[in-house]
């Protein structure tokens, strides 16, 4: 009965859609992609040597198991490829492939609502201030033992949102149907629930 029932979510970094993309996936049964693994796996291949145009062209599953996609180092690599409209072009029908499947799917990244799934049942922009994002992602990398300062993170969180948002190729923006949710004052429980709330009313709909 959910054949096809896509969710797409999007926003920038750090602004908890990747949690909450987990979270919907998980209480409805539906099928989940990172989409932004993808790109970090052209990034970190193209660390390796390769140009950005070959790492997406024979990217595999197993790319997508690489214990350093999560360094900032490679979420650097990875915004840059992602920049490049061929590499794009290459992602794109594996990820509308993925939005299709059987028993339904979550997607989150930056151009899921916009341009990969743009009939997508639910459309949600999760965002938060940069101040905000940053803290979260430098309280990560703290966590996982990386000596960097917090005003190096925010300025990283802003030359990305730059980038994202002003690339001529996919920008980053919440489609015109996307209903946002701004995280900044919302814990993740709350951010969550109220994501769960807007999928199970396109659902009953």
């Amino acid at each position: 009965m959910m054949d096809g029932f896509t969710v797409a979510i999007d926003g920038p970094a750090a602004a908890g859609k990747g949690t909450v993309s987990r979270a919907v996936a998980a209480h409805f049964g539906f099928a989940h992609l990172d989409t932004g693994l993808l790109y970090r796996a052209v990034g970190a291949k193209v660390m390796e040597g390769m140009t950005p145009e070959e790492a997406a062209q024979t990217l595999v599953a197993q790319d997508l198991e690489n214990a350093l996609l999560r360094t900032n180092a490679v979420a650097e690599a990875a915004s840059r490829a992602a920049a490049i409209p061929a590499v794009r072009a290459a992602l794109v029908d594996f990820q509308r492939s993925f939005a299709m499947r059987a028993g339904g799917a979550v997607l989150d990244g930056r151009d899921i609502g916009t341009v990969i799934c743009p009939d997508a049942q639910v459309k949600l922009f999760v965002t938060a201030t940069p101040d905000v994002r940053a803290r979260r992602r430098h309280a990560e990398l703290v966590a996982k033992g990386h000596d960097v300062t917090l005003q190096e993170v925010l300025a990283d969180v802003q030359a990305r949102d730059a980038r994202d948002s002003n690339r001529a190729e996919a920008p980053l923006k919440p489609a015109a149907d996307a209903e946002e949710m701004d995280t900044s004052h919302m814990d993740i429980d709350a951010a969550v629930t109220r994501a769960i709330e807007l999928v199970q009313a396109r659902i009953q709909n």
